[in-house]
């Protein structure tokens, strides 16, 4: 039974705008993200990880790049850990959303929302869900440990699959810039360990010191 680290990207100074940022290229990590990024890597130095996976969106590839490096690891490129395709909402401003008929089926039934020109939640879900299970067969071994960095909205999608909770739930769940939610996932289970926590990470075992 595999865990998986599922890391958020650190802070951008694009929600500052009040836009929806989705999969706009060019957002980078603002002062506070790169802090938030090297403090993530200080606090897993020590941990065993074998592999590095991240969604090829600047702001996630920058908060994988220092762990990446104390682990002398290569970032594995995952296309399909983008964050939810949002089609015509993509750079439009949250106020202006909010006062759409839309919003409200966004907020309460999310499981039957398609985003204009974009995917739907099931799609995105089914998408994320399909790396993580990917990722838990190729680094089986009970002592794997495979970090992977994207978004908040597909990695609470992710869990909320994993614990069997309705997807039109998956809003309840909390996932703040530079947070880790660690997941054993198994053949026949899954179990979170960990949801939303940031740095230092006292329930992760470290390697052994000689």
């Amino acid at each position: 039974m595999p865990l998986l680290l599922l890391i958020r990207h650190g802070e951008n100074d694009y929600v500052k705008t009040g836009k929806m940022a989705g999969r706009i290229p060019g957002v980078h990590l603002n002062e506070k993200g790169q802090k938030q990024a090297q403090a993530l890597a200080e606090a897993l130095k020590d941990i065993p990880i074998t592999a590095i996976y991240s969604s090829p969106l600047e702001r996630a590839m920058e908060t994988a790049s220092p762990i990446a490096e104390l682990h002398k690891l290569k970032i594995i490129r995952e296309p399909d850990l983008m964050d939810t395709h949002i089609g015509k909402w993509q750079g439009k401003s949250w106020k202006a959303l909010r006062l759409m008929k839309a919003w409200k089926i966004v907020q309460n039934a999310p499981s039957r929302f398609r985003f204009p020109e974009g995917e739907s939640f099931p799609e995105c879900q089914m998408r994320i869900v399909n790396v993580l299970e990917r990722a838990a067969q190729t680094h089986k071994k009970p002592q794997d440990i495979a970090a992977v960095v994207f978004h908040a909205d597909p990695i609470k999608l992710a869990v909320a699959h994993f614990l069997g909770m309705p997807l039109d739930h998956f809003q309840r769940l909390g996932c703040d810039t530079g947070s880790l939610t660690a997941l054993h996932v198994g053949e026949s289970s899954a179990h979170l360990i960990k949801l939303n926590q940031r740095p230092p990470f006292d329930f992760l075992s470290k390697k052994k010191m000689k």
